[in-house]
């Protein structure tokens, strides 16, 4: 069965009624009784208890093995009418070089500025550009138009795309809207000037240099005599250290980590926050300083000299986008710059009760927080960025600080290993970007990260994390929050003793995961431990729980057993199943159907376009976001055909069927069928495709991956 029938099955006969499963023998008949094992034995197992009816035989193939869906099995992939080579294969960098030179020297590699305007003389360079001009060319070898509309025209803008929008057939047809589009736009980009100065190493920290200074960890980052104190600006001659090393405390040897920058981007400063005043000379005149209090805070705009107002969207409008304000009204009036708030007199925000978004490893993109804040999440918190990329001007990096116009309470996670490169980030981050809170994560167990003396590993050196979080939460007025595990090594827990430090050190609010660094994902959470740490917390600090919530059940008994808990966070329910959030809201088990599971796929791709592009690679982003959270969804089991309600996030599905052929393709853990899936919304994928899970979030058997 090809693509296209399958598609127009589905929408002959969406999800009423069961047909048969979409591939393989059809199932057996009931056994007897008590040859079946009971429901209860099979949840002792941990394997979901799915009615005997929607059972049927297991493939070939093994389920556990890492490679579970490769499709590397060649008769399964007959049967399933699909491609054979969906294992990423490992390419050298001599390879990866040619093949980017084959893509420039084609004609699909276009001008951005002839593509936009589909004319050969909009281009400055002319014949010193970098890029193809030949129209000719590039319409020969671009591939057929993708069926539906172009995003862009959904939501009131010109396509920036132009000729290479794999929907730019639709460019010249009126949007049939009855209701005007919401105004959808995104801010924290990184702009090229910062990314420049970036590069050079020529961005100012006043307020973490001075900060770490005066609390003795400027270790070997040494800088030239530091300006009066009553100097409002800095110039760019006072901070020219060229030292970029500090000392590594573990190996005793000098490690490099950010740099000392230059010129001073914003040359505002704090008068408590440096040391030695002295009297200001009265023969040279003072410039105008920028306020750095909460009130009328203000962000600069290198590309157009304008100013976005503060951190709580205030001067961000849902209808009219981004609103300009004049510098003069912000910046004329003199500031007391001595009048630094006390960390307790910051802005909080409250999560008690409220459904906070974990930030996902590479499944936590923008599109994928607004579809669940569309299904009821009310913070989001973005991808874990680390620090030395941001500091370094990594466009990648910088990308995971992007936010919506719709996240109305959103935060940035960053990963770092010492305080002053974590310093540095945080007033970076607070200067350009417009976040409402800063969570430093001290519970990533991934060996790369651990390795490097971040993460977990921060959970091993209690002076670090102090000195850390002093830093950090001393350079900015917005909260700063903290996620850790209840350990490093498993059985030794130790996060209890340290929760009333953590909270005198700066921090606003604790998420702490159930599991020890050593656990990874292994085992299911130990709730007791994380309701002991909320029992001896203090009341400014704000305990979060985190670990195996995939019910309403399991989000209403950890409040109801733990009080002092403010809230939940919820992580890998929402990959499995982003309508969790949903179910929490209105308190019940939603027995989704596929067609309604096809439409949440199908504002995930909208969004993605929108988000990463509607060109050729913008698609191709797409598509490989859009199969990593399917790696995820496939482990859903319907509520219908379960005998215990509801899952448990830790059962192994057996091989089943769904009620129809749609639902099938969804719970199938092969790489394959998620290509189907992705076939059926972003057309057929170039020759040569490959895929192959990042997390092995299909394979049950790594402890890593739950």
């Amino acid at each position: 069965m090809d693509v296209a029938a399958l598609a127009e099955e589905k929408a002959a006969k969406p999800d009423e009624g069961r047909s048969a499963p979409l591939e393989g023998p059809p199932p057996p008949p009931p056994k007897p009784d008590g040859a079946h094992p009971r429901p209860e034995d099979l949840v002792a197992k941990a394997i979901a208890p799915v009615k005997v009816e929607y059972l049927r035989a297991p493939p070939s193939r093994s389920r556990s093995t890492p490679e579970a869906g490769d499709a590397a099995d060649d008769d399964v992939n007959k049967k399933k009418n699909a491609p054979s080579n969906v294992v990423k294969e490992k390419k050298s960098r001599r390879q990866l070089k040619r093949e980017r030179q084959q893509e420039q020297k084609s004609a699909l590699h276009i001008c951005p500025e002839v593509a936009k305007s589909g004319n050969v003389d909009a281009c400055r360079y002319n014949n010193n550009c970098r890029f193809s001009h030949d129209l000719d060319g590039f319409f020969a070898q671009k591939p057929a138009d993708l069926e539906g509309s172009c995003p862009f025209l959904s939501v009131g803008e010109p396509c920036p795309y132009g000729i290479t929008c794999r929907f730019s057939g639709t460019h010249n047809k009126p949007v049939e809207s009855q209701n005007p589009p919401e105004k959808s736009f995104e801010i924290n980009s990184l702009k090229k000037d910062l990314q420049k100065l970036l590069w050079k190493n020529k961005v100012s920290f006043p307020k973490a240099n001075a900060q770490l200074k005066l609390l003795g960890l400027a270790g070997g980052n040494k800088t030239k005599a530091m300006p009066d104190v009553n100097q409002v600006e800095i110039h760019s001659e006072s901070l020219n250290g060229p030292d970029n090393l500090h000392l590594d405390d573990d190996n005793g040897v000098l490690c490099s980590s950010a740099n000392e920058a230059e010129p001073a981007l914003i040359t505002c400063t704090e008068k408590d926050c440096l040391e030695d005043a002295s009297v200001i000379d009265p023969s040279r005149p003072l410039k105008k300083a920028k306020s750095s209090v909460d009130e009328g805070r203000c962000l600069a705009d290198n590309n157009s000299g304008t100013y976005h107002m503060d951190k709580d969207f205030k001067g961000i409008n849902a209808q009219n986008g981004p609103q300009e304000i004049s510098t003069d009204s912000l910046c004329s009036s003199k500031v007391d710059l001595s009048l630094k708030p006390h960390p307790r007199e910051r802005k909080l925000i409250d999560f008690r009760g409220k459904l906070y978004l974990a930030p996902l490893t590479t499944v936590g993109n923008l599109p994928f927080r607004r579809i669940c804040k569309a299904l009821g999440a009310d913070i989001t918190c973005g991808e874990m960025a680390m620090c030395t990329n941001l500091l370094q001007g990594h466009a990648s990096e910088w990308a995971l600080l992007r936010r919506h116009s719709s996240e109305d309470v959103f935060g940035v996670q960053i990963c770092g290993a010492y305080p002053d490169t974590i310093a540095r980030a945080v007033e970076l981050i607070d200067r350009e970007c417009l976040v409402d809170f800063i969570d430093i994560n001290m519970g990533c167990p991934i060996d790369i990260v651990v390795n490097k003396g971040a993460g977990s590993c921060l959970l091993t050196k209690p002076m670090r994390m102090k000195s850390v979080i002093q830093a950090a939460s001393c350079t900015i007025n917005i909260p700063l929050t903290i996620k850790v595990r209840t350990g490093y090594f498993e059985g030794r827990n130790r996060i209890d003793s340290l929760i009333s430090d953590i909270s005198d050190w700066g921090a606003s609010a604790l998420t702490i995961h159930g599991r020890s660094r050593q656990q990874r994902y292994s085992k299911l959470a130990d709730w007791d431990y994380i309701y002991q740490c909320a029992r001896k917390a203090p009341d400014a600090l704000q305990v979060l729980g985190n670990g195996d919530i995939f019910s309403y059940l399991d989000w209403n008994k950890h409040s109801a057993d733990c009080p002092e808990l403010s809230s939940c966070m919820i992580a890998r329910g929402a990959l499995i199943k982003p309508w969790l959030l949903t179910e929490i809201k209105e308190q019940r088990h939603w027995d989704i159907s596929s067609e309604e599971r096809f439409n949440i796929l199908k504002d995930f791709v909208r969004f993605g376009l929108e988000h990463w592009g509607s060109d050729m690679k913008g698609v191709e982003t797409t598509r490989h976001f859009l199969l990593e959270w399917l790696s995820y969804t496939c482990r859903y089991i319907p509520v219908g055909l379960l005998d215990v309600i509801p899952q448990r996030v830790n059962w192994r599905p057996p091989c089943y069927h769904g009620r129809n052929d749609l639902e099938t393709m969804m719970a199938s853990d092969s790489a394959a069928d998620w290509i189907r899936i992705s076939e059926m919304l972003l057309g057929k994928v170039p020759e040569g495709f490959t895929f192959a899970p990042k997390h092995k979030s299909n394979a049950y058997d790594r402890a890593e991956n739950g």
